[in-house]
């Protein structure tokens, strides 16, 4: 009876043994798959406004790089890839065994301050998104503005609330019209102006700013390739009363 238990407790050890080298066996298979055919050979990028999809690639390359579609993937999903300036999330998605696709999730940059040799960039609530060296050409500048300090993720320093919002009310419109424009101004005397290429846009204390903007786009059209100054202090929508008086 002993002798019988004895082979029994041998088969089943000899079984968990065998058991074992199969499971050890299967990983390794799968292993050797995992990291032989999943090499990846094409990266589509897309989101991307600011970074041309070479610039994104690079990220994507500096960032603890794998040459693995589905570990890559992985990877970036517990450790996702951050600290670029203007983005605010980047995602990784499988395609197939050879491609992934890379998604850029961009900061929605409202315009910019001028501040110490550094450009401000600050979203639609005045919270500061990036202090850069770069300036993006399609974020208005704002200009005339002084600040003691600026703080990052902190909103804008501005005591003057009434100009403060009237900033805030400014770039969320040049936004919603989608009006080229290089920067904002402030004057000494409580004026707004804006320019556009070689033309400047006296808006006066910025009191009636949505009418003066609405039809911005197609009075800029008109005026393309010109040089002067477009007054628009005494604008009405509907008799369109604003003169432009060209640079000698």
């Amino acid at each position: 009876m002993a002798e019988e238990k004895g082979k029994v407790i041998q088969f089943r050890k000899k079984e968990t043994h065998i058991i074992s080298f199969i499971v050890i066996g299967i990983i390794a298979v799968l292993l050797i798959i995992l990291f032989t055919c999943f090499k990846i050979e094409d990266i589509g990028v897309t989101g991307n406004k600011h970074y041309t999809k070479e610039q994104i690639i690079e990220y994507v390359k500096a960032d603890g790089y794998i040459d693995n579609s589905i570990v890559l993937m992985l990877k970036n999903k517990v450790n996702p890839i951050s600290d670029i300036p203007f983005i605010a999330k980047i995602g990784i998605d499988y395609e197939n065994a050879h491609k992934i696709t890379v998604t850029v999730y961009e900061k929605a940059i409202a315009g910019c301050i001028e501040y110490m040799d550094r450009y401000v960039y600050f979203d639609q609530d005045g919270y500061v998104l990036e202090i850069s060296l770069q300036k993006l050409l399609d974020a208005p500048c704002v200009t005339g503005m002084s600040f003691d300090s600026i703080e990052l993720h902190e909103k804008l320093p501005i005591k003057d609330k009434k100009r403060f919002k009237l900033i805030l009310k400014l770039t969320q419109l040049i936004n919603k019209y989608k009006l080229n424009i290089d920067s904002i101004q402030f004057t000494s005397e409580e004026e707004l102006i804006l320019y556009h290429e070689n033309i400047r846009i006296e808006l006066g204390d910025g009191s009636k700013i949505e009418e003066q903007l609405i039809d911005l786009d197609k009075i800029l059209e008109g005026l393309e390739g010109k040089n002067g100054t477009l007054d628009m202090k005494d604008f009405d929508a509907s008799v369109g009363t604003a003169s432009f008086k060209a640079k000698k």
